[in-house]
């Protein structure tokens, strides 16, 4: 006889709308200019995305130098690019399409705004990903100050900053973490300028806030996204500070700790903003096999965010 287990299933969960527009933009790039379409970088971080965008005819590279069909269209990841990147596809007559996220484009328009207004910049962001790269690109070398945490922070001393300061955040950070960092940049810089509207996205505060709801009441919670995929590494750490020790990323078909999860009552699933919904609903049906099942969903938002696509795809 199987065993019973209820589902919190954490909501929302799964593509943002940034992620819906940069999918939708190869779709219909792949329609309107026929295949291949070149992607630079992985459109969003998420495997079974790209792959189905190959198999539709999108070929994916890391740098525009490797594009050999200069015929054929680029489009720009979701997590943004450096200004570099769009001049040297000018150089060698590549049409583009710029699939970055509104909302990671808006952090790029205050960095530069901060920098025209005669401001130094420090980001709050994650060394070497490309959502932070792209930020950083905005502007001359050296503009900007990269912190990941709070240790860095404490290094930084106010003689280091000769100009008015400010600061910036990448979009998919842990709400909680970054606001930690921001109290000690304030108490240590008194008039650090911070964003008008804070830059961490919607997105990924609405679904932290989801897994901090279920979690103390789960044994184990599921987050389902890749391993290079920011905020839903962030969800992982969410939920274990928010009371869910035993919370695990699950990607690329990760085996299921299924006798530990005999042990269980609760358990908890979302989803990186990354992932498709199939994958959540693929999980649900693997534990079917092995449990008897209910599921609830728990919402703490409703998204009614849509971005629209550019104009040349219309």
């Amino acid at each position: 006889m199987k065993n019973k287990l209820k589902i919190l299933l954490a909501s929302p969960r799964g593509f943002c709308a940034g992620v819906d527009r940069a999918i939708e933009i190869v779709n219909k790039a792949l329609v309107k200019y026929g295949k291949p379409v070149y992607v630079r970088h992985e459109i969003v971080h998420n495997k079974q995305v790209v792959e189905d965008l190959k198999n539709k005819g999108a070929i994916f590279v890391e740098e525009i130098s490797e594009i050999e069909d200069t015929t054929r269209p680029v489009i720009f990841s979701a997590h943004g690019v450096p200004k570099k990147v769009p001049e040297e596809a000018k150089l060698r007559n590549l049409s583009y399409i710029d699939a970055t996220c509104p909302l990671v484009s808006k952090v790029h328009r205050e960095s530069e705004q901060l920098f025209n207004n005669g401001f130094d910049i420090i980001l709050i962001g994650h060394k070497n990903h490309p959502e932070v790269i792209g930020t950083m690109g905005q502007l001359p070398n050296g503009s900007i100050k990269l912190v990941e945490k709070i240790d860095e922070v404490k290094s930084l001393n106010v003689e280091d900053f000769k100009k008015p300061l400010a600061y910036i955040t990448q979009t998919t950070l842990s709400v909680d973490d970054t606001a930690e960092i921001i109290k000690l940049l304030k108490d240590k810089f008194l008039n650090i300028k911070g964003p008008i509207k804070e830059d961490i996205c919607y997105a990924t505060t609405n679904r932290q806030n989801a897994v901090k709801k279920i979690a103390k009441e789960c044994d184990i919670i599921f987050i389902i996204g890749s391993t290079n995929s920011s905020n839903s590494v962030r969800l992982v750490e969410v939920a274990k500070r928010a009371g869910c020790k035993n919370s695990i990323l699950i990607s690329d078909n990760k085996e299921l700790p299924i006798e530990e999860m005999k042990k269980c009552k609760k358990i908890g699933i979302s989803s990186g903003a990354s992932a498709p919904e199939q994958l959540v609903q693929n999980l649900i049906n693997k534990i079917k096999e092995n449990f008897k099942l209910s599921i609830e969903e728990v919402v703490v938002a409703e998204e009614k965010v849509i971005f629209k696509i550019p104009k040349e795809l219309n």
